[in-house]
């Protein structure tokens, strides 16, 4: 494994970064959203405010049509200021431009709308559960193989509960922002953004201009985590507005207003039932799940996937309903899918072994599967049972006892798997040498924290046969090769074929063999520079296999008995991930993951205002994320593996790997430590009281 220092870590240090509202643009005017203070009704008349340094006023009646559009990449589908509409509280009904950020932020609160036909909303719990459907369901809403009735009769134990897992919003660092502006119908737009070709040609569809005369620009992103994965309604706004008022428009969203238009992970209620034979082989798995949706985009989050796969069952039964509210549109958020759902299968099987009395490792090892019990397909590349051994040995597991103290600390070991899917998208490149030997890999991919860049120059430079040092990497501008996205873990297996694709063309071209100059190579053929497109799209093979990574994870809690208090010293994880291009990036991102679901078990709560339908925290001060305090030793280990059916380089991602997982080890923990099962996350001192 490679460790490689990430070229961009001087340019955040000493402020050379430039994110998207640190562009310089001159005569740029300043916007400020006026949103809806209700979460349902209609706008019945709005007065605009008499206030110093206003330019213009956009709403409803002038900001022109939007050409509708297939969500996603829409984040809500509702088009903003199409209509007088209200869905949910925090919904733009307005914009105010003024010559100053402070003068449209006053004129914006001056701003006087009047509303009717807002009624209590429904929270969730209360309202239809419904089945999916449209461009929001990213797998099928239910699975089936055998009878699982049958196989629940014909078990010796069975669990059966409902698990409950609640809103979380993104909180990334830097808000979503964005600076747009017009030349004729050429379109120009810096915005906080983890995918240029999603903005490019949303923004091109909306305005119903060609692509090409749309330019996205975003080199770096601090912080996103799926809530700069869409296109919200800040980015449209600005660019209508923008096209109103002749000039540049610049809008930086309020940490308040990032809670309401930029989405977050929605509550889900979960049950899980589970049957097993005396000696803990499952015969049957049912994992029904709900989550809180918006009326308007039905947002899914697809909980039960890894019920199909992760163990061996002759019967599965899986399927997903939402429930339709005046709230805010949930949007994919750092694991989505397996990070809110292996909380119920992961405590689930705990409280099995329980009931068996099998050691909870040991129960999952005698339910390994050999290939997808769903689809019957072979795995890739499946190393869990290497995963379990090796961190429970690491742990120290063998020396778990049913009774743990230390003086007032109730001890508590607890241990979970960790999956999550290997996506795959068609991604392109464009490397060149000079004459010097000087490379230059050009992409419109962003760098989000994960260290990208470092990879790419990892991966150009072992093609080419030089030191990565000698590897300059320009990204995050449209202009650039395509690169879809910096989500869902697929820029480590996707981006690196296609930089090794362009890499190994530009090899092609100068005849070169390992271990030649290439600057010689180049200047014998009186060349400037050489370079080559490359690119690299998923074969149809690739869906003849079942693609997840896999780990398993320890970890060790102190209950306070008086206090409820939870500490966690200690998290082991191991993990198989493919090919890790970068070890350094690597156990960077796994450790990040590591206290985001650390975050998820003990802390991250948005309790919805139930007669307002509005979060009741929209700031960090009442939405409690992890600090250093809070986080003790974490171990992380990556097995050897190199998935040539996931990618070329053989590399699957681990961008959201490490969040899994987490949440139900800690449960478990927990109830190792106080004897209390608790169903619903994030855990509360008052829940172990």
């Amino acid at each position: 494994m490679t460790s490689q220092l990430r070229p961009d870590g001087p340019a955040k240090l000493t402020g050379a970064a430039i994110y998207a509202a640190d562009t310089q643009i001159p005569d740029v005017v300043h916007a400020a959203l006026v949103t809806a203070t209700v979460p349902n009704g209609r706008v019945v008349a709005i007065e605009k405010p008499d206030a110093p340094g206003v330019v213009a006023f956009v709403d409803h009646t002038n900001v022109g049509e939007l050409a509708p559009q297939p969500g996603p990449p829409l984040g809500h589908v509702l088009l903003p200021l199409q209509s007088t509409e209200i869905h949910y509280d925090g919904q733009p009904v307005a914009v105010v431009l003024a010559e100053t950020l402070e003068q449209a932020q006053h004129a914006a609160s001056l701003t006087s709308v009047t509303y009717s036909d807002s009624s209590s909303p429904v929270v969730f719990g209360q309202a239809e559960q419904v089945a999916p459907g449209g461009a929001g369901l990213f797998k099928a809403p239910s699975d089936k193989k055998g009878d699982v009735d049958a196989g629940l009769a014909s078990a010796d134990k069975t669990v059966h509960a409902t698990y409950t897992t609640a809103d979380r919003h993104h909180s990334p660092i830097e808000p979503s922002a964005t600076i747009a502006w017009w030349e004729g119908d050429q379109l120009t737009v810096h915005t906080s953004t983890q995918s240029s070709p999603l903005a490019q040609s949303t923004l091109a569809g909306l305005f119903q201009i060609p692509r090409e005369h749309v330019r996205v620009i975003c080199p770096y992103v601090g912080g996103g985590f799926g809530a700069k994965g869409y296109i919200w309604p800040h980015l449209i706004l600005a660019v209508a507005a923008a096209k109103v008022s002749g000039r540049a428009v610049k809008l930086v969203m309020t940490r308040a207003q990032m809670f309401s238009l930029s989405g977050h992970q929605p509550a889900t209620s979960q049950t899980i039932t589970l049957g097993a034979t005396a000696d803990g082989k499952l015969t049957a798995i049912r994992h029904l799940s709900v989550n809180a949706s918006a009326r308007v985009g039905g947002y899914v989050e697809s909980t039960t996937g890894a019920a199909t796969f992760l163990y061996d069952s002759p019967n599965i039964e899986t399927d997903l309903k939402i429930e339709a509210l005046d709230k805010p549109q949930p949007a994919p958020m750092r694991a989505p899918a397996e990070g809110p759902g292996l909380f119920p299968l992961e405590c689930a099987m705990d409280e099995l072994a329980v009931e068996l009395g099998i050691d909870p490792v040991e129960l999952r090892l005698r339910n390994e599967p050999s290939v997808d019990p769903l689809s019957g397909k072979p795995f890739s590349s499946r190393k869990l049972v290497e995963c379990l051994t090796e961190g429970a040995e690491r742990f120290g597991w063998a020396d778990r006892k049913p009774q743990m103290r230390d003086g007032n600390w109730q001890i508590g070991w607890g241990m979970a798997v960790a999956t999550f899917g290997s996506v795959a998208s068609p991604s392109a490149a464009r490397v060149r040498v000079d004459s010097d030997g000087h490379v230059i890999v050009e992409t419109d991919m962003q760098e989000i924290g994960s260290g990208l860049p470092a990879m790419v120059q990892i991966i150009a430079a072992e093609t080419l046969g030089c030191e990565p040092s000698d590897v300059e990497v320009r990204h995050g501008d449209s202009s650039y090769p395509p690169h879809p996205g910096t989500f869902a873990s697929l820029s480590s297996g996707s981006l690196s074929a296609a930089v090794q694709n362009a890499a190994s063309s530009v090899m092609e071209k100068l005849q070169a063999q390992p271990g030649d100059s290439l600057a010689d190579l180049v200047d014998a053929a009186g060349l400037e520079f050489v370079e080559s497109e490359g690119s690299w799209a998923p074969a149809a093979s690739r869906n003849d296999y079942t693609i997840k990574s896999f780990g398993a994870v320890f970890v060790e809690v102190r209950v306070d008995a008086d206090l409820g208090v939870v500490r966690v010293p200690r998290i082991v994880g191991v993990y198989s991930a493919g090919r890790i291009i970068n070890q350094v990036a690597a156990h960077s991102q796994m450790t990040g993951g590591i206290i985001w679901g650390l975050g998820q078990a003990l802390l991250e709560q948005s309790v919805m205002e139930p007669r307002l339908g509005r979060f009741l925290s929209r700031n960090l001060a009442g939405y409690v994320v992890p600090v250093n305090a809070d986080i003790g030793e974490i171990d992380v280990t990556f097995l050897e593996e190199n998935d040539q059916i996931a990618s070329p380089s053989g590399a699957r991602g681990v961008g959201e790997l490490g969040s899994c997982g987490i949440g139900p080890a800690i449960a478990n923990a927990v109830f190792h430590a106080t004897g209390k099962r608790v169903r619903s996350l994030p855990i509360k001192i008052h829940d172990l009281l």
